[in-house]
């Protein structure tokens, strides 16, 4: 028997290309991964501190009043957006969905109200007002970014090929919500302007949802994790510059008010 002539074979090289990332740095480092809040220690580490920074806020303002009423004055102002954002979306209240949210309030103000010093602490220690602050930034970004994520989800597009206007407005309000609480405030808290927390509430909210809706992302490896950790990046930066502004017109006041310029009651700003 002769041997059979087989011809060669030719096989295909499917040679894959590394895609390379060159923003990949925004969210491969320890400290965005903890910024971005995935693991439940995590975000409930900066839970805590994002109540704590609002009972210094409520028990400084209503340090008089009875410990049930600061309770829940401290539980609306750390749940507004929660509270109002989910009405509008057919929903349940943070505060009733999440157990996490009435434990970390809870111990907030058990810390406050039985260890009153720690407000003279906090007062005194630049170094605690920073992590705080960050901590409460940081929570508040995200609460924002889920907001508004989970909105444009649930809102019908009309005019345009997606909802605009509905998720902004949602975002923005889980972000400032719990200034306007109790109601019975109504628009006190925007009578002399937006303040710094309601600015960036609005224009991250917008910024946000633009780009993950529209062609703007197109092309951005892993952009549903490097836009929530620009978010929250804007947020820190943003409060130290606007606490830095607010901290030197009031020494300029005070400085005026020693020199004879203006009286205690007038507004030097």
């Amino acid at each position: 028997m002769g041997a059979k002539n087989s011809s060669p074979v030719e096989l295909d090289v499917i040679v894959e290309e590394s895609v390379v990332d060159p923003t990949a740095w925004m969210i491969e480092n320890p400290l965005a991964e903890t910024f971005l809040l995935h693991d439940f220690p995590v975000k409930f580490m900066f839970l805590l501190g994002y109540t704590f920074y609002t009972g210094i806020k409520i028990f400084k303002s209503y340090g008089d009043k009875p410990a049930s009423y600061k309770f829940t004055a401290m539980a609306m102002a750390c749940t507004g957006g929660g509270l109002i954002v989910p009405i509008f979306l057919n929903g349940m209240p943070v505060f009733i969905s999440n157990d996490a949210y009435p434990i970390a309030i809870g111990t907030s103000f058990a810390l406050l109200h039985y260890f009153p010093v720690l407000l003279d602490v906090y007062a005194h220690s630049d170094i605690l007002k920073a992590v705080v602050t960050v901590m409460y930034e940081v929570t508040r970004a995200y609460v924002v970014v889920l907001f508004t994520s989970s909105s444009a989800k649930v809102i019908s597009a009309s005019l345009f090929s997606y909802p605009v206007f509905g998720p902004i407005v949602c975002g923005a309000i889980s972000g400032v919500g719990g200034a306007f609480m109790p109601f019975s405030k109504g628009l006190d808290p925007i009578k002399d302007g937006l303040d710094y927390k309601m600015l960036t509430a609005v224009i991250g909210a917008t910024c946000y949802h633009i780009f993950m809706s529209t062609s703007l992302s197109d092309g951005c490896i892993e952009a549903k994790e490097k836009a929530p950790h620009s978010y929250d990046t804007f947020f820190r930066i943003d409060c130290p510059l606007s606490n830095f502004r607010v901290r030197a017109q009031k020494e300029k006041g005070l400085a005026m008010m020693k020199g004879g310029s203006i009286s205690p009651g007038e507004n030097y700003v």
